[in-house]
């Protein structure tokens, strides 16, 4: 049985039973027996399902809200931006998916019609993860019908009601019978599925070790994996920056969803000269965070998604301090926190440095490394000094240099005066360990299509 335990109070809020081994055959049988109907129905009836399906989805926001806040401890006060993310995603793929999905002319003229066209893979296995549990999979989902493939969704065993309500939505908005399906899967047998050869395509969000595993599942057969792995994102603070702006938008990006994010701050980097005053600021504002029951509309912090991963936390943290690390908060203001639960401090460490597995590995938890830098080439160095490359970011006043800085980041995606942000125009993609491929924008449907050259000839 699949149980998922509510971070909130450490109950079992869901229990589902794993899909056998007859399940999980008729799934994959009526995806492949369904791919090619999908494939040849036009772009614009497939545009007008996936549409149906989104508004039927969204409309169902305040029973998605509430589960998601029990299953994976977000304030049920920003579970809302969670849905606004889905749909501001979704409607940019529906609307630039003819622009996407185009054929590209070679030539055309009175003796040649020569053309590429995308085709679609035919059965996309994604594999979504509890921390943005819509916000990922959207990025997953939408395209790949939209390219005239087939979906099977595996959740995470945290959010198994999250692929509950797409399938619903999916089939209460008309989408064709095994277009889209979904499987309550463990780890053997979602590695089997993997493997199978009527999988055409694996999308997996998770850890570097979960990837691993999925590459090693693809085995030997010609497919791709799109993989969105760690994160230990930096921030470099310069001394020309909009103090007070940096300082709110630095501790948002850190604590945001309990750190739980991606993208989310992990290290940051200040310009030695605004050092102190950017440690005192960001103390304060961090200190009026309330850390409680999320479901209590006054909290802007919650749990951490499980018991194991709060004491990871609180393990890596804790041996940051005994090597000599400060956290600058006052953790007696978050009297809930204790070691039988998932309720973690906030927390800020200075006196820190890359030899520490704090400012490492990603910590994923509502926490965060800063550092004093005496220039840019020392933020660069600090910056670049990391196993991972999502996002990175830089604050200043000076457009010109974060440009020029930007491009001696490793990383995905650069921005600057913002972080923990996704703008669904752009790739979202990243180096290093952080993985493979691109979601979002009109690059991420390259992925699920293949090309197919016509060379037409008239005699």
């Amino acid at each position: 049985m699949l149980k998922t335990i509510s971070p909130i109070d450490n109950s079992i809020f869901v229990e589902r039973p794993y899909a056998t081994s007859t399940v999980i055959e008729n799934t994959l049988h009526l995806s492949d027996q369904t791919k090619l109907k999908w494939k040849n129905t036009s772009l614009q009836e497939r545009k007008k399902l996936v549409l149906k399906f989104v508004e039927v989805f969204l409309s169902n926001n305040k029973e998605i809200e509430e589960e998601l806040c029990r299953q994976m401890g977000r304030p049920l006060s920003q579970c809302a931006g969670e849905m606004r993310g889905f749909e501001e995603r979704a409607l940019y793929m529906i609307d630039n998916a003819d622009k996407a999905l185009q054929k590209v002319v070679s030539k055309n003229d009175s003796e040649f019609d020569n053309f590429i066209k995308k085709d679609p893979l035919g059965t996309i296995f994604v594999i979504a993860p509890w921390n943005y549990p819509y916000n990922t999979s959207v990025n997953s989902i939408v395209p790949s019908l939209l390219a005239g493939n087939c979906v099977i969704l595996k959740h995470s065993s945290q959010t198994p009601l999250c692929a509950e309500q797409l399938l619903k939505a999916s089939e209460k908005a008309g989408l064709p019978k095994n277009v889209f399906q979904i499987l309550h899967l463990d780890h053997s047998s979602t590695s089997k599925v993997i493997a199978d050869s009527r999988i055409d395509h694996v999308l997996f969000t998770g850890s570097v070790s979960g990837g691993i595993e999925v590459k090693k599942a693809i085995g030997t057969r010609f497919i791709g994996a799109g993989l969105e792995l760690g994160g230990k994102d930096p921030a470099y603070v310069r001394s020309d920056c909009n103090f007070d702006h940096a300082v709110e938008n630095l501790v948002d990006g850190s604590y945001y969803n309990s750190g739980q994010s991606c993208c989310g701050i992990e290290r940051i980097y200040v310009d030695e000269k605004i050092f102190d005053n950017f440690v005192d600021a960001f103390k304060a504002q961090t200190e009026k965070y309330i850390l409680n029951n999320p479901m209590d509309n006054s909290t802007n912090l919650g749990p951490v998604v499980k018991l194991s991963a709060a004491n990871n936390i609180r393990n890596q943290v804790s041996k940051a301090l005994n090597n000599g690390a400060k956290n600058i908060i006052d953790v007696s203001k978050f009297k809930i926190d204790n070691s039988e639960n998932c309720y973690v401090s906030p927390s800020a460490l200075i006196n820190v440095d890359h030899s520490m597995e704090f400012m490492m590995e990603e910590t994923f938890g509502p926490t965060v490394g800063i550092m004093k830098v005496k220039n840019e080439d020392e933020a660069e160095r600090l910056m670049n000094d990391s196993p991972y490359g999502l996002t990175a970011s830089i604050w200043t006043s000076d457009k010109d240099f974060a440009s020029h800085f930007g491009n001696r980041i490793h990383t995905g995606t650069f921005f600057m005066n913002r972080c923990d942000y996704l703008d669904p125009g752009l790739a979202w993609t990243g180096v290093k360990d952080t993985g493979m491929g691109v979601t979002l924008s009109v690059l991420g449907f390259d992925h699920l299509t293949r090309a197919k050259s016509y060379h037409l000839r008239r005699v």
